[in-house]
């Protein structure tokens, strides 16, 4: 039976939610006004707060914010995707995605192993790189283990952070590549929509080639974000057969995936309104920026700068690999 919270229940939470929303408005204005990624904004503005995570009215509200609003952002992402969509472009944009995100992540885990940092940290920036960047890093994190052998707060914001800065530098760099190796606009979308992190950047690389370009990119990215569903499951599905989850403890099914796929089989069907679906696209958007505000609060740049280079190569090593992926199957495949 679910509980329904009482005032009581909400009250303790308001100061840390209503300051998490505050930092998400602020940069979402920043963002506007000045070009720059809201999330960097987020992360950056909820970073200079981060001395509210240790006041006693604040911390429950931030931490209700960086998980439960988390989720629920996760979830109402499904209402950015239908099937049609996906079919119409045929098995490029599928190829390219399954290759992409499955050896990405497998490079990912494999590489943190080789440089002597945590399985899970290269499982964390594997499925960021290979996915959707900030919202997969805080989607797979959620259901990660934490404490000493899995990961931590800093490790999440610093995916984040790292993911999403290079997602801006190859929304400048990758339209100009794709340019300079002669692909027509649908080949340029695709391989744009295949390798950046972040679906902002995507959608702003894509467009500012053609609009043909800008639609097949959103497509294929849009098909990435679909495969966050199977991976959270067999990463949820793993936990339960490890060593770390005990024999008589069962990792809780990620529910918030439910709310996912169930909003992307309706979309599919034409079930949601316009004003609703573009309603429910507005919701997740702000409710994943006010949560990787809280996140940015709950972190120090401090903690950050103790994970220390290796964890930086690995993120431009994954970049650079899903980068390779795509070009591949573009120049000698579709």
């Amino acid at each position: 039976m679910i509980k329904i919270p009482s005032l009581d229940d909400i009250k303790p939470l308001a100061p840390g939610f209503v300051v998490s929303a505050t930092v998400a408005m602020a940069a979402t204005f920043l963002s506007e006004h000045y070009g720059t990624p809201v999330m960097l904004f987020a992360l950056l503005l909820g970073m200079a707060f981060n001395f509210l995570a240790k006041d006693e009215k604040c911390r429950a509200g931030v931490a209700f914010t960086s998980s439960v609003i988390l989720r629920i952002g996760v979830a109402l992402l499904g209402a950015k995707i239908t099937a049609d969509a996906v079919l119409k472009l045929g098995y490029g944009p599928l190829l390219l995605t399954v290759c992409g995100v499955s050896l990405t992540i497998g490079f990912g885990m494999l590489l943190a192993r080789f440089m002597g940092l945590k399985r899970d940290f290269g499982l964390l920036t594997g499925v960021s790189v290979g996915i959707c960047g900030a919202s997969a890093a805080l989607a797979v994190a959620s259901i990660l283990p934490r404490g000493k052998d899995g990961i931590s707060e800093r490790d999440t914001i610093f995916t984040v952070l790292g993911v999403t800065t290079l997602s801006t530098l190859a929304m400048i760099a990758y339209p100009i590549l794709a340019q300079s190796l002669d692909f027509d606009d649908l080949k340029a979308g695709m391989f744009l929509g295949a390798t950046i992190h972040d679906v902002a950047q995507v959608i702003g690389a894509g467009y500012t080639i053609s609009d043909t370009a800008g639609e097949a990119a959103t497509v294929t990215k849009l098909l990435r974000v679909a495969l966050l569903v199977p991976v959270v499951v067999a990463i949820t599905l793993l936990m339960f057969h490890s060593r770390r989850a005990g024999r008589s403890q069962r990792p809780p099914f990620p529910l918030f995936l439910v709310g996912f796929v169930v909003l992307v089989a309706v979309n599919s069907l034409g079930l949601i309104p316009e004003p609703l679906r573009i309603g429910l696209e507005t919701v997740s958007r702000w409710a994943l920026v006010a949560a990787i505000a809280a996140l940015g609060i709950k972190t120090s740049l401090k903690d950050i700068a103790t994970l220390g280079p290796k964890a930086l190569i690995l993120l431009v090593a994954e970049t650079f690999w899903i980068a390779l992926i795509g070009l591949s199957i573009i120049l000698w495949v579709v």
